[in-house]
């Protein structure tokens, strides 16, 4: 309908103009190889390159972010510099100077209006949850559905970003340049100084993953340890680890929900999968902790936590970027805050002891594991395709971002079982975490 110098010309005068009052950092490549700086000091190698007019038309008839991740996720649209994690860097830094109510509407329209009428390409997202993903509607929660969904793509894609340990929660950086694998057994460490493990006790990992901390607890402080998980390949996984490693009179590894089982612990952890629970199910998740744990036993509680908000109508408002998360990465997750949990773990006759927020420490993390699979990108693709590794690599850096910035927490939360009065069975001082 419009030529292809109309809608060159039209683009160009759009994006110059937003350029002026959004100052954004970098330079947007058109279909054609035209470039367009948004903003006096933009970095010419940081661009979002666009790679058909019809995306543009997309995005004025659909704003959202949906649709911007389908087109991104398909690869028509793309950028270019150092990594997706720096781009995303210089656009929340320059984002802060926005004046976009100083844009002229009428001139936007006058060039954009074209657009509207440009048919798009086809851009669908092959890899999403297939049913109700919030988890909030209980009949439709299905727990092993949601871990399966997100950890059962293979055991392969994840040991191209991951340690060596196959640890995928938050690494403890005693430096801000300690390598990712030191990090990660320095986190295994500090996790069963926390529980204060002695030789001959027994000690349940909820959500053990692919079985680094059971093997480590087992291996160097001698406990017996029963490792839980939902996820399959993580379980066959640890299974032949346990194996490999000579620890199966010590170490039991379950395909198991954690609701199911009984006995009585000295010790439990939760790494990770207390995002998995649900706001409405911690009062349950506690109460069954608690009916596992001995008198004085210890938990440590390690989750990721939102910021505590106002009243329930905000606890209850997922926000469309999160709802992405929930569709197309991490299935019936919710993220507490670290004063509910709190409150909950003592009305559930739990005395907390220690609270310790790492979320510069995921930060490093995350990012580690953001490098390491852009690093492994071919091998990444041919295993799972390259809509799901565009999707896991921004997933990666949002997530950097976020813990980095501040607008994401995690917490480890270290309380006893406290069924009769006394003293708790801790230490009165926090030096022996801190031992050489």
């Amino acid at each position: 309908m419009f030529s292809e110098g109309r809608l060159i010309k039209g683009a160009r005068t759009a994006l110059e103009h937003l350029g002026e009052k959004l100052d954004g950092g970098f330079s947007v490549r058109l279909w054609d190889g035209t470039i367009i700086p948004l903003g006096k000091d933009a970095d010419p190698s940081c661009q979002l390159r666009i790679k058909h007019p019809g995306v543009l038309g997309a995005l004025l008839r659909r704003p959202g972010y949906e649709n911007l991740l389908r087109f991104y996720a398909s690869g028509q649209i793309d950028f270019s510099g150092e990594s997706l994690y720096e781009f995303i860097r210089v656009l929340r830094k320059k984002g802060k100077n926005k004046r976009t109510r100083e844009l002229s509407k009428g001139l936007m329209l006058k060039n954009l209006w074209p657009f509207v009428f440009t048919k798009a390409p086809p851009a669908a997202i092959d890899h999403a949850y297939a049913s109700e993903a919030s988890g909030r509607v209980e009949s439709k929660r299905r727990n092993m559905d949601f871990i399966q969904f997100h950890y059962d793509i293979s055991n392969e894609f994840y040991s191209l970003f991951l340690d060596p340990e196959m640890q995928y929660s938050c690494g403890y950086f005693k430096t801000g340049d300690t390598p990712l694998a030191k990090a990660q057994k320095d986190k295994l460490e500090h996790i069963c100084r926390k529980l204060r493990l002695k030789p001959g006790e027994d000690f349940l990992d909820i959500g053990c993953g692919w079985g680094g901390l059971v093997c480590h607890a087992a291996k160097h402080y001698g406990v017996n340890a029963h490792g839980v998980t939902l996820s399959q390949t993580q379980h066959d996984f640890a299974k032949a680890k346990v194996k490999r490693l000579g620890l199966e009179d010590r170490v039991k590894i379950e395909l198991r929900d954690y609701s199911t089982l009984d006995g009585t612990y000295d010790k439990i952890s939760s790494v990770g999968m207390f995002e998995h629970i649900g706001i409405q199910n911690i009062p349950t998740y506690f109460g069954k902790i608690k009916a596992l744990l001995r008198d004085r036993g210890i938990l440590m509680n390690h989750g990721i936590a939102s910021r505590a908000k106002p009243n329930a109508k905000a606890v209850k408002r997922i926000r469309p970027e999160r709802k992405l998360l929930l569709k197309y990465i991490f299935p019936g997750s919710e993220l507490d805050s670290v004063g509910n949990t709190v409150n909950q773990l003592q009305i559930s006759g739990f005395e907390v002891h220690d609270v310790e927020g790492l979320r510069e420490h995921y930060g490093l993390t995350c990012k580690a594991w953001h490098d390491g699979l852009v690093a492994n990108r071919d091998e990444a693709i041919r295993i799972v395709g390259e809509e799901k590794y565009r999707m896991w690599l921004l997933y990666l850096a949002g997530v950097a971002i976020g813990f980095t910035d501040g607008s994401m927490h995690i917490f480890q939360v270290v309380a006893s079982k406290h069924a009769s009065k006394g003293p708790a069975e801790l230490p009165l001082t926090r030096d022996d975490l801190y031992r050489d």
